[in-house]
């Protein structure tokens, strides 16, 4: 890390932030759509959609994560110690639940006994072994956890919008790229 604390989050940044956003965002309306299907092939396609979205989610999160980790975030706006706690607060919980959401989707599914091939080329390592109790036992974990993360996402979706309009104040400036 660097001893200067930026006034904005770097390019990369941000790009990840975007990426991860859409990715989410994706995944989980996907999600929710193709969980009450009939088994047909478009589910079947659909589940390999939600896969390789869940694998590339926690592909760019390690990176997100790692960025982060060399990066210094811009100076913390002034706001009440309990605001900031809570922005604190969901960033850790946003980052715990995106590895925890796609790393439960990929044992429920070697569980389930249906290899992740990301991609339809690259086959993934089964997570945990082939045991049919275990996948029922997972399944609802990986459903519980992506509401979660749709609940703490839409909760900093929300705090940003207020920031922005109501407090008037540059923490959401502070995450749109900038033309040079």
């Amino acid at each position: 890390m660097t001893d200067s604390t930026p006034s904005r989050y770097t390019g990369t940044a941000i790009v990840l932030h975007w990426l991860l956003g859409l990715g989410l965002v994706t995944s989980f309306a996907l999600g929710l759509y193709m969980a009450d299907l009939p088994l047909s092939p478009q589910r079947l396609k659909l589940y390999n959609w939600h896969k390789w979205a869940g694998v590339t989610i926690l592909a760019f999160s390690f990176v997100r994560l790692a960025w982060r980790l060399m990066h210094k975030p811009p100076a913390d706006l002034p706001m009440s110690p309990v605001q900031r706690g809570a922005a604190h607060a969901a960033h850790n919980v946003l980052y715990v639940l995106f590895f925890a959401v796609p790393l439960v989707g990929w044992a429920y599914s070697s569980a389930a006994g249906f290899p992740i091939v990301a991609f339809g080329v690259l086959p993934l390592p089964d997570f945990v072994p082939v045991d049919k109790a275990l996948a029922q036992a997972i399944k609802p974990w990986h459903e519980r956890l992506a509401w979660l993360m749709a609940i703490v996402v839409l909760a900093h979706v929300a705090a940003a919008l207020k920031h922005h309009f109501i407090d008037r104040d540059n923490i959401l400036s502070r995450m749109w790229l900038q033309k040079q």
